[in-house]
């Protein structure tokens, strides 16, 4: 399951996840995993648009 360029050690664990978490995220035949991927996705766009819009970027910026 891990990827050729995996070192062995304490970041082994850390790169066989993230090679498995990119397998998960690009497998195109598994609609579970494509929905599960693309909710992930939403809300995290969504979680970002409620933070920024608090910024108006347009506004005169205060004078330090």
């Amino acid at each position: 399951m891990s990827g050729p360029n995996v070192k062995k050690g304490s970041s082994s664990k850390v790169v066989e996840w993230v090679y498995s978490a990119c397998r998960f995220a690009t497998d195109r035949n598994d609609f579970r995993r494509n929905l599960l991927v693309n909710v992930g996705l939403f809300a995290a766009g969504v979680w970002v648009a409620r933070n920024l819009s608090d910024f108006d970027l347009m506004s005169p910026q205060p004078v330090t």
